[in-house]
């Protein structure tokens, strides 16, 4: 458990105020938006290796150099640009993570032009409704399920990158499929009531 400001709160967060309000207001909050959405899965994707905190407080600069994360803009971007992110501190400079990004949005889009859409194939993973976990402490919050696994597959059968089960499962729980807030966490009441 971590306690701030007389709230209980989930046990892997720090006292970094960027971090709090990603908890309070962001993380397992049902989100549906297309771009949202993608957003998420690339920005999960880089931070593989890495701690979330990390993207979280360049989450900024992605949305800067990647157009908002707007796959019709990313697919845009020239070589030279995308070759110069590789020397940019303000993102994670990892030449198969930006080209993920890249990657990722051309996926996007193929799904878009064969009238597939994101948010119907990412909901469909957990039956278009939120799997609501009852965890006392986050040691027993697992790193994959079988719903991950299954959306992980999917994700690559269209060709996206860094879509692993795990950072699917991240995702999933970033972006409300799953309500990971442990029972005492304040925000979990709020996202079941």
């Amino acid at each position: 458990m971590n306690m701030t400001n007389n709230q209980i709160r989930c046990g892997w967060l720090n006292e970094d105020p960027i971090y709090i309000y990603y908890h309070d207001l962001e993380w397992g909050r049902p989100e549906y938006d297309t771009i949202r959405l993608f957003e998420l899965i690339c920005l999960e994707g880089q931070q593989a290796g890495l701690s979330w905190i990390t993207i979280l407080k360049k989450r900024d600069s992605y949305r800067k150099l990647f157009c908002n994360f707007d796959p019709h803009e990313i697919i845009k971007l020239n070589l030279n640009y995308i070759e110069s992110l590789q020397n940019n501190p303000e993102i994670v400079r990892h030449k198969g993570k930006i080209q993920s990004i890249i990657n990722n949005a051309q996926c996007f889009i193929k799904m878009k032009n064969n009238g597939e859409d994101f948010s119907t194939l990412v909901w469909s993973s957990v039956n278009n409704k939120t799997i609501v976990n009852n965890w006392k402490n986050e040691r027993e919050v697992p790193t994959q399920t079988k719903e991950s696994i299954a959306l992980s597959k999917a994700l690559k059968k269209l060709g996206f990158t860094y879509v692993g089960p795990t950072i699917c499962y991240a995702f999933m729980q970033a972006s409300g499929l799953v309500n990971d807030h442990v029972i005492d966490c304040f925000c979990r009441k709020s996202l079941i009531s």
